[in-house]
């Protein structure tokens, strides 16, 4: 079907594999798991399983029912449960999909251990909780957790944990210590870094990876652009100019009356609004392009339009093109600078996408 409304999100499957392949090279001993959780972050989950179908080590997802079906499509790379089984009717499929599911508590062991024969094969990832506080067993529950595992001797088994501020200043060696001291002498396979490990923290990298926001070509850091990490952007959202309004000093603009014109000014109205999933909180001076050229936003963000500042594009009218984020017609503006003016991140401009919004696929 022919959509006659403007705007629409570009998805480019080869900057996905560009950024797998970046996350390899920084980790060359590694393996690495490609997260296409929350439909690959806003890109589509077939999008990105098949961008990568050739060479992804393995893929990590949550729902299981997502990881049956990507089974019987027929991807046959390892597939991780990341939060793991969610009651005692996904252990069948664990088992006859051979899926490795994140065990986090001792009622998902139990559940594999009463469901599960002793001979079972399974592949586990026991998760430790080393500060993250969300998942994980922690030095009082991993005495129960061994107890439990002594019944699945044939289990494959991963320890991993997930780093809460590997962007930030404090780091993860805090964490690293505690999992040492939980793990102890383990000698056996390990997974710790999520992007920002893959990216700053090359002592993590271990025996498994996880990339995640890296693969869709936004920074996990707020020091260091995408492009300075060498990333490229899978996402643009693109729109085009509809209206155009001369403005006088002192007119204001949109609902509330939220901006005024400190001068005579030339707004432009992009068909876009918080109904395509743009942040509606995102305030006047958030950036965008038209034509090529930067520029911004003013007024308040509508359902279905925002307002931007034309004035020094007097080449631009109505059908000119925009662009929200990512690299378009209408120019070059980088996610992660769209969702720090908004107070976000681009992880939630990406996932709030609408399934309304048009969705074009390839290179631009």
């Amino acid at each position: 079907m022919t959509v006659s409304r403007p705007i629409h999100v570009h998805i480019a499957p080869a900057a996905i594999r560009d950024n797998y392949r970046l996350a390899k090279r920084l980790a060359p001993a590694a393996r690495a798991w490609a997260v296409i959780k929350a439909d690959a972050y806003g890109h589509g989950q077939w999008r990105a399983v098949e961008a990568l179908r050739d060479e992804a080590d393995g893929f990590a997802l949550l729902e299981c029912e997502q990881a049956v079906a990507l089974r019987q499509a027929g991807v046959t790379q390892p597939l991780l449960l990341l939060e793991g089984i969610f009651s005692p009717a996904d252990v069948a499929a664990v088992v006859e999909h051979r899926l490795t599911t994140v065990v986090h508590c001792c009622e998902q062991l139990a559940w594999l251990t009463a469901a599960c024969p002793a001979e079972t094969p399974l592949s586990l990832c026991l998760k430790l909780n080393t500060g993250m506080n969300r998942l994980g067993f922690t030095a009082a529950t991993l005495p129960r957790a061994r107890e439990l595992l002594r019944r699945l001797p044939h289990a494959d088994i991963t320890l991993m944990t997930h780093f809460a501020e590997a962007d930030g200043v404090r780091g993860i060696d805090w964490q690293l210590q505690r999992f040492r001291g939980l793990a102890g002498d383990w000698q056996g396979t390990v997974s710790l870094a999520n992007s920002a490990a893959i990216l700053r923290h090359p002592q993590t990298h271990a025996d498994w990876v996880r990339p995640g926001i890296m693969l869709y070509g936004a920074s996990p850091f707020a020091d260091q652009s995408a492009a300075e990490l060498s990333l490229r952007p899978a996402m643009t959202l693109s729109s085009r100019i509809i209206a155009v309004q001369e403005l006088d000093a002192g007119e204001r603009v949109g609902y509330g009356g939220t901006f005024t014109a400190p001068r005579k000014m030339r707004i432009g109205v992009v068909a876009c609004g918080y109904a395509d999933g743009y942040p509606r909180h995102a305030p006047s001076g958030t950036p965008l392009a038209v034509l090529g050229r930067r520029s911004a936003t003013v007024g308040r963000v509508s359902m279905d339009m925002l307002a931007c500042d034309l004035s020094e594009i007097p080449e631009a009218a109505i059908g000119a093109p925009v662009t929200l984020w990512g690299e378009g017609a209408g120019g070059s503006v980088p996610a992660d600078e769209v969702a720090a003016a908004a107070g976000t991140i681009a992880y939630e401009l990406f996932c709030a996408v609408a399934p309304r919004v048009p969705v074009v696929v390839g290179e631009r």
